[in-house]
């Protein structure tokens, strides 16, 4: 049986003492290349494609990156936020990493949902918070807006909501300009309340690209 040690992962970046940004708490963003959308004014549209080249680490690696941040994550109740790209493309190393490293504070993901559903049944067991960037639950606006089918995400979001405390669950419903309306967003709201969730992080997306 393969080594948990040896389990890899294209991560792209590790961005420490984020405060109150990726979840409460001091936080260390750990991000994957690798995204099935292509969504307008993606502030990440490098991560979309995996690099020929990149370095691939393990666990064990990422822990010696994290593991100096242990005592800020119980502190603050904080810890490590998996972000991308698409991280829950990487549900095996992340259920490897926080089963062999990060019991003891919380590990938390920022996904959009867009992926096959064997990784959110991995992923549910073991994570602390979910931080969803669902953009919309219109479907012409979710597809002009990220290229992809609204039923990929949904059909994931509603077993998030009969398996997972709502309290764990954080969506993240962005106006965007020239995409949805202030009216689009809370027809979105009451879907999300008939499914039980009742966390929303509202904001305005601003880009600089036209």
């Amino acid at each position: 049986m393969k080594n948990e040690d040896d389990i890899l992962a294209p991560v792209a970046t590790i961005s420490r003492h984020r405060i109150n940004i990726d979840g409460k708490g001091i936080s260390t963003l750990v991000t994957f290349y690798g995204c099935p959308l292509r969504c307008q004014y993606c502030l990440n549209d490098y991560m979309q494609q995996v690099p020929d080249n990149v370095k691939q680490i393990s666990i064990a690696e990422l822990n010696k990156r994290t593991e100096k941040d242990y005592l800020y994550y119980l502190a603050t109740g904080g810890g490590v936020t998996f972000g991308g790209g698409e991280p829950a493309l990487r549900s095996r190393f992340i259920v490897a990493f926080k089963q062999k490293y990060a019991q003891d504070y919380n590990v938390r993901i920022e996904t959009s949902l867009y992926v096959p559903e064997e990784h959110i049944k991995n992923l549910i067991p073991f994570l602390d918070e979910w931080i969803i960037d669902i953009k919309s639950l219109n479907e012409g606006t979710y597809q002009q807006y990220t290229q992809g089918f609204l039923s990929v995400a949904y059909t994931n979001l509603v077993l998030l909501a009969k398996q997972v405390d709502p309290k764990k669950i954080l969506i993240r419903l962005p106006l965007i300009d020239n995409y949805n309306t202030e009216e689009d967003r809370k027809q979105s709201i009451v879907k999300l309340k008939q499914l039980g969730l009742y966390r929303f992080d509202l904001f305005t997306y601003k880009h600089y690209r036209q």
